[in-house]
């Protein structure tokens, strides 16, 4: 049985040391025929960008004896596009490493590959250089050129390639915008942007000796931002239909893929883990859970959200409006959320435009879209989480970003706070939270209700294997604010209003006023018709940080 690819992102390692492949070889026939002078391809991570691009490399470089490497795949099958193998000098730099705090660092790093591609390249290229391009050149390898001649330096790469084998350069870029989340994250998003844009610009941009590009990354930043002038650049997201099959697994790969591996019998668990991502209308399934899940025998756990620390994310949400919490709250319970979604934007606007937010979560692939519509002069997408292994980190970030004040100890009081009906331990809970997050999270005057029900379910995620959380939900003669409904009907349900005091108005006043509430409404039908009749019913009051809670 072939060993499974875990972490090899090399394609000729892939295959000369018989690998277990899912072939994507026609991702070539379909680039050669769009004939588009430079193709981006935004893709979450682990989706197999890396590997595509190796192979692209592997296919079309006059450098390397690559062409065993695709006697046995469907690329073979077509003549005319194989006639292209091995007929072009290739540059192809992976800037997907490029995570780091400082921009010294980062520029010394993005040096290093330059450097290196130097070096690779370099056989041959002194007998067609200028005196001053060979300075030029030795300055690079030795990472003593100076900022302008490292922005140049893939164009004047591909310059000397050109001249040298009388044939257009290919120029492959592999997660251009890892450096720019860095920069973002870790302040010097300025630096990294105005070195980025020239670098790209010089490269891509009115070069003679360009045959092609194709960039890999997770977003497409404006033109304004990376790309800048350059009016040659074609993209294509997950929203769009080219190239919508080779990143990824389709249905029909992975039922192969279990076959091969003895694991068909547990196919239906494993699509409702990993499947759910819709590329432009086509199932994809998470490739890296695919290949994990199968290495440990169908274990059902997750692997690809555990693989990156999402810190950009993070901050995001945690800045993000009340409107926007409000939705992630409603997607956690299984409510689609319908949103326009920026397909091109400069990456600092990400914080005060709620559309970038879900745009990121969607292109992130931390959310999927299941359909699509014309309302007025845009398209608006139902957005949804797509599969249990998302669900399962985005249950546990949620409650990390809406509930990081609180410690692990008090998540277990709390379960005990509520599973006994114990309003004071509650209470007591419900002020230490509020204490220390109301600051962070700078609730708004104009739906203060709103935000103090959305940090509570927040604060209720942790509490999701045991009671149905619901949300304003028709019960009796109203809405209620949030019911925990016990999955063991002999447990304890609880119903939990919330009333901000009015000016001039006690805690104690407004809590009473929402018991009633709960009273009058006759809210605990629900959980009547569901035969729970341990029933609680919370009244709470916010006044700023300060809380008090009624129970009946």
């Amino acid at each position: 049985m072939k060993r499974l690819p875990i972490g090899v992102t090399n394609f000729k390692k892939l295959i000369e040391e018989d690998y277990y492949y899912v072939d994507k070889t026609l991702l070539i026939k379909e680039l050669l025929d769009k004939g588009n002078a430079v193709t981006l391809l935004p893709r979450p991570r682990r989706f197999g960008k890396t590997i595509n691009l190796s192979m692209l490399n592997y296919f079309f470089s006059n450098t390397e004896l690559a062409k065993h490497l695709f006697t046995s795949t469907a690329i073979a099958q077509h003549p005319a596009i194989m006639a292209h193998q091995g007929k072009y000098p290739v540059i192809f730099i992976s800037f997907k490493d490029i995570k780091v705090s400082t921009w010294p660092n980062a520029y010394e790093k993005i040096q290093g590959l330059i450097k290196a591609e130097f070096d690779r390249l370099r056989q041959g290229l002194e007998h067609v250089m200028t005196k001053a391009e060979q300075l030029d050149f030795d300055d690079v390898i030795a990472r003593i050129a100076s900022k302008d001649t490292f922005e140049k330096s893939l164009q004047a790469l591909s310059t000397l390639l050109h001249r040298y084998y009388q044939k257009r350069v290919i120029i492959l870029l592999d997660e251009y915008d890892a450096p720019i989340h860095a920069a973002f994250t870790n302040g010097y998003y300025k630096e990294m942007v105005e070195f980025i844009r020239n670098l790209f610009s010089a490269a891509l941009k009115d070069n003679d000796a360009l045959e092609f590009s194709v960039m890999t990354g997770i977003l497409r930043t404006a033109k304004e931002g990376i790309f800048s002038g350059l009016n040659n650049l074609k993209v294509y997201t997950v929203l769009q239909e080219p190239c919508s099959t080779y990143f990824g697994f389709t249905q029909q790969e992975v039922d192969a893929c279990l076959a091969d591996y003895s694991l068909t019998d547990k196919s239906h668990a494993i699509k409702e883990w990993y499947n759910g991502y819709q590329f432009a209308g086509t199932t994809i399934y998470n490739p890296w859970s695919i290949l994990n899940c199968v290495q440990e025998h169908g274990e059902l756990v997750p692997y690809w959200v555990n693989t990156s620390d999402n810190e950009m994310i993070k901050r995001l949400l945690i800045r993000s409006s009340i409107h926007v919490q409000t939705q992630l709250e409603q997607l956690l319970y299984d409510k689609p959320v319908e949103q326009p979604l920026e397909e091109a934007f400069v990456v600092p606007d990400m914080e005060s435009n709620e559309t970038i937010v879900w745009s990121l979560l969607v292109f992130s692939g931390y959310l999927t879209t299941l359909q699509r519509k014309r309302v007025g002069d845009e398209y608006r997408y139902d957005l949804a989480i797509p599969n249990k292994e998302v669900r399962t980190t985005y249950k546990k970030f949620l409650t990390e970003v809406l509930s990081q004040p609180l410690k692990t100890t008090t998540l277990h009081v709390l379960y005990e706070a509520l599973s006994t009906g114990n309003g004071s331990s509650f209470e007591e809970i419900l002020q230490e939270y509020f204490l220390n997050s109301i600051s962070a999270f700078d609730l708004p005057d104009n739906e203060p209700e709103k935000s103090y029900h959305l940090f509570v379910l927040g604060l209720l995620v942790t509490l999701q294997d045991t009671y149905e959380i619901v949300s304003n939900r028709e019960s009796g003669y109203g809405r209620y604010d949030i019911m925990l409904i016990p999955k063991d009907i002999s447990k304890r349900g609880l119903i939990i209003e919330f009333k901000r005091t009015l000016p001039k108005e006690t805690l104690e006043t407004a809590a009473v006023k929402a018991l009633e509430q709960i009273h009058t409404k006759q809210y605990a039908q629900e959980l009547k018709k569901r035969g729970i009749h341990t029933i609680t019913a919370f009244g709470i009051a916010f006044k700023g940080k300060q809380v008090l809670l009624k129970q009946e």
